[in-house]
């Protein structure tokens, strides 16, 4: 075993360093592409359905393997697995730069999606792995307040390169970083794996949840019943396989906690509002209030600020009070943000129209965010706490595909909407709508079966005792909602 790193050495910088590029990389991925929709839909001639399939091509691999990508990480190495995924994502970036049709693009973000899942939980576990233990809270400080930055200026820059170099620049910028990132890793960072991982990867289990979820994504986009029921049967078989499994990827003692299956209830109605906001807000500042994609993707920046300056007090307050209180306000005021943000039209304005909505509506989330982590990992034992965040972050990326895929056909946005702004805007303003209900269910919940006893603080111990391929913090950690 290999000497752990202090975090003042050279060495130990670049841990963080390659950790926090390859994470944001997959991160910035899973938002900016937003910022390029409208381009992407034009230059590609694409209708809405083409224009779902390239974002929720890409969540979908990530939500549906991100568990099991950990688990080769425990098994095979950790940074074995980060490079692997780190090349893989580099590829996978150039076939998205080079597409000559849709159908070709969305093959490559599925295949991105894969690279995501093998890279993404690896970030944070070699961080656990490497450094010291008296210099890992620190680390990981590090870790999520560069990617804070990170999704910051994400937006803002990817709508300048897609204004000076077009939508393909996106995808191309993945691979010089990807370099930078393999380098640094091959070079800098320590391996690490599991010394008693399961006898058996859980593979029945991630077929399951790949066959479920992609067809049941193929069914809300395409509205093809029949392959939506063969996806919802494959999830049930799912649920069987994991009570079954001895090395079950979500262990089924989880949902034992009653705040554990109450968090995620959460997680799943919140989080499908943030992934319908996030891919019908941007299409509507461009396609009917006429914004430039720079000015799109600033005007998205106060949420992330929001969230930046105003999560640690509002997970100190859950430490200290307990989580339901903030978990119930924080939706029901994000709630209240997009409906402000419904009057978005022709030529709004930013001072009086959009920015009033996103203020509120970040203000929301950052009241929301950090404590329903603290939830999440307060429910658990500590030696589950790394696999209990590593299934919330899952339940969140989900919610998300699934919001994503079905919205457009509830509220009547098809291929005709993208150029005739007033079918979409009357879409978006309904969509802003549903999301608005999701949020008020999510704070409901939160009031009905959230408990207010004092959360414990996770101790930097803590985090040592769970398996580290998964995610430590939740979907919460990220200041950008569309992380992925």
């Amino acid at each position: 075993m290999t000497e752990p790193l202090a975090l003042a050495s050279r060495r130990g910088r670049w841990v963080v360093a390659a950790t926090v590029l390859g994470s944001s990389m997959a991160l910035l991925d899973g938002t900016v592409v937003n910022i390029a929709l409208p381009h992407i839909g034009e230059d590609l001639n694409s209708g809405v359905a083409g224009l779902q399939w390239t974002l929720s091509g890409y969540t979908l691999a990530l939500a549906s393997l991100i568990l099991l990508g950990g688990a080769l990480g425990d098994r095979w190495g950790r940074r074995r697995v980060f490079v692997w995924g780190t090349v893989w994502f580099a590829v996978a970036s150039l076939l998205c730069g080079i597409a000559p049709d849709i159908t070709f693009l969305v093959i490559a973000r599925i295949l991105q999606g894969v690279g995501a899942a093998l890279l993404t939980p690896g970030s944070l576990a070699i961080i656990s792995a490497s450094l010291r233990e008296e210099d890992r809270g620190a680390a990981i400080g590090l870790w999520s307040g560069l990617g804070g930055v990170a999704g910051a200026i994400g937006p803002l820059f990817g709508g300048w390169l897609v204004e000076v170099a077009g939508w393909r620049s996106v995808f191309l910028l993945n691979i010089p970083l990807a370099i930078v990132v393999v380098w640094a890793a091959v070079r800098h960072v320590p391996e690490s794996r599991d010394p008693h991982p399961p006898e058996h990867l859980d593979v029945v289990g991630s077929a399951c949840a790949v066959v479920g979820l992609g067809a049941l994504t193929y069914g809300l986009i395409e509205v093809n019943p029949i392959v939506g029921l063969v996806g919802v049967l494959a999830l049930c078989l799912f649920v069987v396989v994991e009570r079954r499994s001895p090395s079950a990827l979500v262990p089924p003692s989880l949902f034992r906690s009653r705040m554990f299956v109450a968090a995620n209830l959460v997680t799943l109605a919140v989080y499908a509002a943030l992934g319908g906001v996030f891919f019908l807000l941007v299409l509507q500042l461009q396609l009917v209030a006429g914004y430039s994609p720079v000015a799109a993707g600033v005007a998205t920046v106060p949420i992330t600020l929001a969230l930046l300056l105003l999560s640690s007090r509002a997970g100190s307050y859950a430490q200290t009070h307990g989580p339901r209180l903030p978990m119930t306000v924080g939706p029901a005021v994000a709630a209240v943000g997009l409906v402000l943000m419904t009057r978005i039209g022709p030529d709004a304005s930013y001072l009086t129209v959009v920015l009033p909505g996103v203020l509120v509506f970040g203000l929301g989330l950052a009241v929301m965010v950090a404590p329903l982590t603290a939830a999440v990992l307060g429910s658990v034992p500590v030696e589950q706490s790394g696999i209990a965040s590593g299934v919330n972050n899952a339940v969140a990326r989900t919610s998300q595909l699934l919001a994503v895929a079905a919205l457009p056909a509830l509220v009547g946005i098809d291929a005709e909407s993208l150029v005739d702004p007033s079918s979409f805007s009357d879409g978006f303003r309904y969509a802003m709508y549903i999301c608005v209900a999701l949020l008020l269910i999510g704070a409901a919940i939160a009031a009905t079966l959230i408990r207010t006893p004092t959360v414990e603080p996770v101790q930097e111990s803590d985090s040592v005792a769970c398996k580290p391929h998964c995610d430590l913090t939740g979907p919460a950690v990220q200041p950008n909602p569309m992380r992925d």
